[in-house]
């Protein structure tokens, strides 16, 4: 913190931070909000994610996954709560969808959530679950502890 104000700067993730990144989402994960990952899974898509660092303190980050050339997803996003309230969620969900655009995802970003109005504000829209691609039910939804009655809400973030 500089003058009352937070330095915060987005770098991608390495190796060496995932245990960081496992402590920050503790809790999150317990509570089923967000979906838990190995350190394995984690290290297998590190190339993903996204870190928000204040100093060498980790502030938040998400991960950005590419489905297919027309679709990624944007996963696990966190902020700290100290620094909640503070847009950087917002610059995390930013830099994420620039990302997609520089890989050249075609068409959308995915964001399944609790947190629906924050996405909202970021010009992603509602969509039926139904609509998820099938792929993801099965790779991903059928480990989270809520499953097969999820009540997140699908968002998507149309990127042309």
């Amino acid at each position: 913190m500089r003058g009352g104000e937070w330095v915060i700067r987005l770098v991608k993730a390495e190796l060496q931070d995932i245990p960081t990144m496992q402590i920050l989402v503790s809790s999150e994960v317990k509570e089923g909000i967000i979906l838990s990952r190995t350190e394995d899974e984690v290290s297998t898509n590190i190339r993903s994610y996204v870190l928000a660092k204040d100093g060498k303190k980790l502030a938040g980050y998400a991960a950005l996954h590419i489905h297919s050339r027309r679709l990624a997803e944007i996963r696990s996003l966190i902020v700290d709560e100290k620094y909640r309230g503070e847009k950087i969620g917002q610059q995390i969900v930013e830099f994420a969808l620039k990302e997609a655009k520089v890989l050249g995802v075609e068409e959308e970003v995915l964001v399944l959530t609790y947190l629906p109005d924050f996405f909202k504000k970021l010009d992603f829209v509602e969509i039926n679950k139904e609509l998820i691609p099938e792929h993801k039910i099965w790779a991903d939804c059928i480990k989270c502890i809520h499953f097969p009655v999820c009540n997140e809400t699908a968002l998507v973030h149309k990127l042309s």
